[in-house]
């Protein structure tokens, strides 16, 4: 998902400790589809209720919410709008590559193959409606304030930090800086070891921090150029040249400085080129927004996760009284926490 430019950005490793007292601008649909993936049976199966209900996605914002909280990082979560026209063919291959790996997902539990059916089920995972709606509630109920964006969440994410609403973008894509966020953490959602692709070899998975002006410095470019990058390797909104990586884009665009001049030197074109840029430089964004942290209801908390959709009362007790202990006794507005 999103621009694959991860190799020219300059990480660095951090504790969730290091985050204390910063406001996370956090990409909710990229932060639920982790969940989704990763919060699964043995078989893929994601968590359900007793109605055949999803509820992986709530698992995962109840309990790695109250972590964010514990550690003192003040969560904001941003979600998606309507996706921009030039965004469909990605939305449709997408589905495409979900509708094959559910299918691939059921055959290989019919064949008992179960690690084969977890990877499939993972990449099988899809964000709707009715995952939304349940997560803005659940955020609603405790206490976790979370903006509308008009169009991209990352977008949104990106100008509420410029704004200086936020510290910081968290996201797995890259595209936050490509909307020109100075920075963003990854690694937020799903922490500890990760099996690498078709090996029998893990990865240990870290939260890291990477700061825009940091790379652009290293790179020797502008915030355009690294956007032309992007356009080079392949965005949401285009498919990138044929064979050219994010190395080979920098090359390119510090040779002859821009996109047009590549595709020009290249006798190609990109379909729209300008429209893409100019929707990463000027987004569709909102100030339409209020952030407020407030306390738990946990009362609504129980009512809504078990009784409901059946958690365990004790585990949501106690999650509530986390939240309860970590944001205090008295409500914190977000001028506060600068």
């Amino acid at each position: 998902m999103g621009t694959d430019i991860g190799d020219l950005l300059q990480k660095r490793k951090v504790e969730l400790s290091d985050l204390s007292n910063r406001v996370l601008a956090i990409d909710a649909f990229n932060t639920l589809h982790q969940f989704l993936s990763i919060i699964r049976q043995r078989d893929g199966s994601p968590l359900v209720d007793s109605m055949g209900r999803t509820t992986s996605h709530l698992s995962g914002l109840l309990y790695r919410t109250a972590s964010f909280v514990e550690a003192g990082i003040r969560p904001i979560f941003i979600f998606d709008g309507k996706p921009p026209d030039l965004k469909s063919k990605t939305l449709n291959r997408r589905k495409e590559v979900r509708e094959f790996a559910r299918e691939k997902w059921e055959n290989a539990k019919v064949e008992g193959d179960l690690a084969a059916a977890y990877r499939y089920a993972q990449a099988s995972s899809k964000v709707n409606q009715e995952i939304v709606e349940d997560s803005r509630y659940l955020l609603s109920i405790m206490g976790i304030p979370f903006v509308q964006a008009p169009c991209e969440g990352e977008a949104q994410a990106a100008h509420m930090v410029l704004k200086k609403d936020a510290d910081c973008v968290a996201s797995q894509d890259y595209d936050s800086f490509l909307f020109g966020a100075p920075t963003v953490v990854r690694n937020l959602a799903a922490t500890g070891k990760r099996k690498l692709p078709g090996k029998n070899a893990y990865v240990d998975v870290e939260p890291e921090i990477i700061e825009l002006g940091e790379t652009l410095d290293t790179l020797g470019i502008n915030r355009e150029q690294l956007i032309d990058i992007a356009i080079c390797v392949g965005t949401d909104y285009n498919k990138g040249l044929e064979k050219v990586g994010p190395k080979t884009a920098l090359k390119l665009i510090k040779k002859y400085g821009d996109i047009h001049a590549v595709l020009r030197e290249k006798g190609i074109e990109i379909e729209a080129v300008d429209r893409i840029k100019e929707l990463f430089i000027h987004p569709e964004v909102t100030d339409d927004y209020e952030i407020k942290w407030n306390k738990p209801d946990s009362e609504k908390l129980i009512e809504f996760l078990s009784n409901n959709r059946g958690f365990s009362v004790d585990r949501v007790e106690k999650a509530a009284e986390r939240l309860k202990v970590a944001s205090g006794a008295k409500q914190k507005t977000l001028d506060q926490w600068f």
